[in-house]
């Protein structure tokens, strides 16, 4: 297995790792992404804002031939004391090897590689940042707006750790602030207050009652689900307090638009306390009846599952895009600090898209 290819591969992903490249500090890697392919003679051009085009969309794509987009993030979550990374026991350690380094090495790789003379769809590359912020945050979303020529592409796989499975749809991700009013008071006499921290207690009750609820999209289950994930409040030991303010996370499934998931939200949570939307970002369509998808599929005989997640493949979504997420990392490892991918995982990923781009 450690013949050439996946050696390359596996010191790729630990040269990318050992560039720091938290969110908002992107920069730094994009510049060395794009000096790499540069040096390998392949055409890039910086886009801006952290964003790198390779390949097809670096320039005009040749006509009458499918493009196939290849994406990428360039940001991590912040460092657990996991970089700098290794490579050990047949795996590359640290952070971001999963999320996403590792494919940001496999579509370095395959750009140096694939001869576009010998290929059966165009193949462009395209690396942005701040995608582990909020959706508001992304580089993503005004990239598209700003670079027309991207949405003439047939199909998006964006590269986020699926395991080398294809990983089609995506939740739609409504993020809100949930805070409830009452009456300030002595804690000797409560009778004559009113306490906000049990105002909430009911609230989140009746939200923690609410059923997961499954919904079917081409045979894919997507499970809705609404959590509370943060509560505070209180002013001292002695004091009922008059504010309490709560975390709320839902997950929608495709199909529900963004403004009726709002609506549901809002229907949960406001008889009893005042909701106030801080994020929401779209679900994406299931697009498993997409002729290059089922290429991509019958070439590596790859199995598939619903993204129980956001990914970003909403944005192109948004624009008109289909999309899907494959990429070599293992989404379970993602955010850990004992982070890793496995050679024989960049090497699977690199041969499916190889074979994919080569004879279509």
């Amino acid at each position: 297995m450690h013949d050439d290819v996946t050696g390359r591969l596996a010191a790729r992903t630990l040269e990318l790792v050992d560039v720091p490249s938290e969110s908002r500090d992107e920069a730094a890697l994009a510049a060395h992404v794009l000096a790499v392919l540069g040096d390998a003679g392949v055409p890039a051009r910086d886009a801006g804002d952290t964003c790198v085009l390779a390949g097809a969309i670096a320039q005009a794509p040749a006509p009458g031939r499918p493009l196939v987009i290849l994406a990428g993030h360039l940001d991590t979550v912040p460092t657990q004391g996991n970089r700098p990374g290794r490579h050990d026991g047949g795996a590359v350690h640290g952070l971001g090897a999963s999320d996403m380094k590792a494919a940001l090495a496999v579509m370095i790789e395959l750009a140096c590689d694939l001869d576009p003379r010998e290929t059966a769809v165009d193949v462009g590359y395209l690396f942005f940042g701040r995608e582990e912020l909020p959706v508001a945050e992304s580089a993503l979303t005004p990239l598209l707006g700003r670079e027309p020529g991207l949405l003439g592409a047939d199909l998006v796989l964006m590269m986020e750790p699926t395991d080398n499975t294809i990983h089609a749809g995506c939740l739609g991700n409504l993020n809100a602030t949930w805070s409830f009013h009452g009456r300030s008071g002595h804690s000797g006499r409560p009778w004559t207050a009113d306490n906000a921290i049990h105002r909430a207690a009911r609230g989140i009750a009746a939200l923690a009652d609410l059923p997961y609820v499954e919904h079917e999209h081409d045979g894919l289950v997507f499970t809705e689900a609404v959590s509370v994930t943060r509560v505070a409040g209180g002013i001292a030991d002695n004091v009922v307090p008059d504010l309490t303010t709560a975390h709320v996370n839902y997950r929608y499934p495709p199909g529900l638009p963004a403004a009726d998931a709002e609506a549901r939200l809002r229907a949960w949570c406001e008889p009893f306390g005042t909701l106030e939307i801080v994020s929401n970002a779209p679900s994406a369509p299931v697009v498993l009846d997409h002729p290059l998808v089922r290429s991509l599929r019958d070439h590596g005989d790859l199995p598939v599952h619903a993204k129980q997640a956001w990914t970003p493949i909403a944005e192109f979504a948004a624009f008109g895009l289909p999309a899907v997420n494959f990429g070599p990392g293992d989404p379970q490892q993602a955010h850990r600090r004992d982070e890793h991918v496995t050679d024989a995982a960049l090497r699977r990923s690199y041969d499916v898209l190889r074979a994919f781009a080569t004879t279509g």
